[in-house]
């Protein structure tokens, strides 16, 4: 039916010569070359006749009219990590550019079908992710935060937004932008390693991890290195260093995919000649379950209490940041595994790991289904990532079916 998923791996390549360097991508929100890569986007979807939008957000929307104002929505981010990868979230973006071409040929599709680059949805300029779905999706409640936010320049985020047209105190606008949405889909690089142990090329994603992210803060008592015993001592890196080995029992309990990441340790007064007094710990679980998100962090405390009892020192824990865990629509799960299965041969059901935007979306009510594409090596967020070009053209195939399934289920 016309569709060249050939083209979009071509396009890939020519977006990373454009905005790319030795080092990897650099298309970061909020700066030149991420602005540079958004007009490229623009050229390339132009002759489509999809008219382009960009809401309060600045969210980047090309919307091809249908036959009902009802849209279907695909979505990806063509911002990326500083040194990223070629593929994290400008694939799901090219991906549906190709669709789009498709739909446009046939002539006006059933339902209205919504391209969207949204913004900014790594946060690496100022470490808030998901900013411009998270507006769309009206869950951005934390605009005072942003407010105080800087980069590593000292440039606030209000004033990075405005040079790119984007008002912070309306970006919540963007909420009309899903009014009319029927179903969101979203094309991904896996960024783990599960794809390639199976020897698949495609996966349907059932959802993403919720995650409890906390610091766990362990005082002690400052003592002199040399002259204080080994059982006279209260370390308290000690407790954090117990606590940072127990979390993979612990995850393996829980079971089903549970991941704990002790991700980090700031030691007090942080000198050799010196027991630890102070230790911050970071703490990051993640599971597809809220019950056993719940009991990971059950049974962290306990472990740390415990903990905190043999080395004879103090432990408190301050909540981060948190998130449930989000289901995918199971309609859609199941035409987003038929997809993979007619152009694959056979598929396999993963959860997520990171936040995509698609959970945006999802927590907004919006039926949502994302497709993972094999990941070599597990890795992204690096200029190593990379993913064979016949799994990328395979990927393209799959959200082109999945596509016209979704026109055709949601106009019924």
């Amino acid at each position: 039916m016309g569709l060249d998923p050939a083209r979009t791996v071509a396009e890939l390549r020519e977006l990373q010569e454009l905005t790319g360097d030795e080092n990897g991508a650099q298309r970061v929100a909020w700066t030149d070359t991420w602005a540079r890569a958004r007009q490229w986007l623009r050229e390339k979807v132009g002759p489509t006749g999809a008219v382009e939008e960009v809401d309060e957000a600045g969210n980047q929307w090309f919307t091809l009219a249908g036959e009902s104002d009802r849209a279907l929505l695909i979505g990806g981010h063509i911002d990326s990590v500083p040194n990223g990868g070629w593929l994290d979230g400008c694939l799901n973006v090219m991906a549906g550019v190709e669709v789009l071409r498709r739909v446009a040929r046939e002539g006006p599709p059933p339902l209205t079908v919504r391209l969207v680059n949204w913004a900014d949805e790594e946060g690496a300029r100022f470490g808030r992710s998901l900013f411009g779905s998270s507006a769309a999706a009206g869950s951005m409640a934390d605009q005072d935060d942003l407010r105080r936010r800087k980069d590593a320049d000292g440039v606030p985020l209000p004033e990075a937004l405005a040079a790119h047209g984007v008002e912070l105190d309306r970006a919540l606008e963007a909420r009309r932008q899903l009014e009319s949405a029927v179903a969101y889909l979203e094309l991904h690089i896996e960024q783990g390693p599960v794809l390639e142990s199976l020897d698949l090329p495609l996966g349907v994603v059932l959802g993403t991890f919720g995650v409890e992210r906390h610091l766990v803060t362990w005082k002690g008592q400052a003592a002199h290195a040399g002259s204080t015993p080994m059982d006279k001592r209260r370390d308290a890196l000690a407790g954090a260093a117990k606590l940072a080995l127990e979390i993979r029992p612990i995850a393996a309990e829980v079971g089903d995919g549970a991941v704990c990441t002790s991700g980090g340790v700031v030691c007090k007064p942080g000198i050799v000649t010196s027991v630890v007094e102070t230790a911050e710990q970071l703490l990051d679980q993640r599971h597809l379950d809220a019950a056993k998100l719940a009991r990971l962090l059950e049974l962290a405390k306990g472990a740390s209490e415990r903990f905190a009892r043999e080395e004879d020192v103090d432990v408190s824990w301050d909540r981060i940041w948190s998130i449930e865990p989000i289901l995918f629509d199971e309609r859609l799960i199941e035409l987003a595994d038929a997809s993979i299965r007619e152009v694959a041969g056979t598929s396999h059901r993963l959860p997520s790991g990171p936040l995509h935007d698609a959970a945006e979306v999802a927590r907004a009510g919006i039926p949502t289904v994302m497709v993972f594409v094999q990941s070599l090596r597990g890795l992204s967020h690096t200029k190593l990532e990379d993913t064979k070009e016949e799994h990328l053209e395979l990927s393209v195939q799959a959200l082109d079916r999945l596509t016209s399934k979704a026109l055709e289920a949601f106009t019924a």
